[in-house]
């Protein structure tokens, strides 16, 4: 019997695996606002992710079915990044998230100047 497993036990813990992380939220955000991107563009709105990263980050993504890829055959290479259905229905609870996040994060700073 397995003591460890990478399968989720719990809804929770099954959402977390495909969202969670520092970049995956921030690059389905950056989708939805601009519906299509290539890499270039993903790199510059994300400009504290290293290529290896992204581009790690993004195969998750679209083996998890959040991102999809499309590729054109032509020189010099052409490949664009958009959301899949099943990523902007999570689009009200990352929204959620970075709302909450920004109010902690005020919360958080104010707390440091009155220390």
């Amino acid at each position: 019997m397995k003591k460890h497993s990478d399968e989720p036990i719990c809804p929770i813990d099954y959402a977390f695996k495909r969202i969670g992380g520092k970049y995956k939220g921030r690059i389905i955000l950056s989708l939805y606002n601009k519906e299509i991107m290539r890499y270039g563009e993903l790199r510059r709105a994300l400009a504290d992710i290293t290529p290896k990263m992204l581009t790690q980050t993004l195969r998750e993504l679209e083996d998890d079915h959040l991102v999809e890829r499309k590729a054109y055959r032509e020189i010099p290479p052409k490949v664009e990044y958009s959301l899949s259905e099943i990523a902007k229905d999570l689009i009200p609870f990352i929204t959620y998230l970075k709302e909450w996040g920004s109010t902690q994060m005020i919360k958080a700073n104010m707390n440091q100047i009155t220390d």
